[in-house]
């Protein structure tokens, strides 16, 4: 007997989709956070670990701002 999955109302989604997308937010910022961390620790010894860990960072939230805007135009339809 196969179970019937539970419906969500467009409030739940949203409230779940909050959730998840606020951990990329988080993990964007700390990751651009730690390679500024880095470029001050040691200067320009680690130049291109610290660029490239506020690369990093910048398409986390990149992507971040690519899934929130793709879940808005699938609401307001």
């Amino acid at each position: 007997m196969a179970k019937k999955k539970k419906q969500l109302t467009l409030q739940q989604e949203f409230e779940i989709m909050k959730l998840v997308l606020d951990k990329f937010l988080w993990l964007g910022f700390g990751v651009m956070a730690y390679g500024m961390w880095t470029f001050f620790a040691k200067g320009f010894d680690e130049l291109a670990t610290s660029i490239s860990l506020m690369v990093a960072g910048s398409i986390i939230l990149l992507i971040f701002m690519i899934l929130i805007v793709k879940e808005y135009e699938v609401i307001a339809k």
